[in-house]
């Protein structure tokens, strides 16, 4: 056992010593600013991703919608077809631009094409064209690309 000053003394340098370990107000802004930085990059990059996808699915539904436009308006007539619809690019353009992308999304060269008189059926086909770009392009990993989508309809 401690003599009785020994042990006051203690008591005394622990007094002054704990509540030195409970202050810790700087401490939770210092990590956070280690952490921060991580937590921002995986935000934006899950943002991009996010928009990558949304976007993909849009041109996906633009090219769709194209070709239903011409079904709905180049299938009027007796099959098999004997003419090309007039006013197919016309029909088809404001169809793909009726989603979210709007005027961002446009044909591919070349189409909408039409393939008639062939053996198994007629058929009508939209390409959907869309430039991505990522949000913050220095700190994402996703990539400026070009989406593109097709659709066909067959007519019957």
């Amino acid at each position: 056992m401690l003599p009785s000053s020994t042990r006051s003394r203690r008591g005394d340098i622990w007094a002054h010593l704990w509540p030195m370990t409970k202050e810790t107000d700087g401490n939770v802004i210092i990590e956070f600013a280690f952490i921060a930085p991580v937590l921002v990059v995986l935000v934006v990059n899950i943002l991009d991703f996010s928009s990558l996808i949304w976007d993909k699915m849009e041109v996906d539904y633009s090219a769709q919608m194209g070709a239903q436009a011409a079904y709905k308006t180049c299938s009027t007539g007796t099959l098999p077809a004997s003419s090309n619809c007039a006013s197919l690019n016309t029909v088809v353009t404001t169809a793909i631009q009726s989603t979210s992308l709007g005027t961002r999304v446009t044909l591919a060269t070349g189409s909408p094409s039409e393939t008639y008189y062939c053996a198994s059926g007629t058929t009508l086909e939209s390409v959907a064209v869309y430039s991505y770009a990522p949000t913050l392009a220095g700190m994402s990993l996703a990539s400026t690309q070009t989406l593109t989508s097709k659709s066909i309809e067959r007519l019957k």
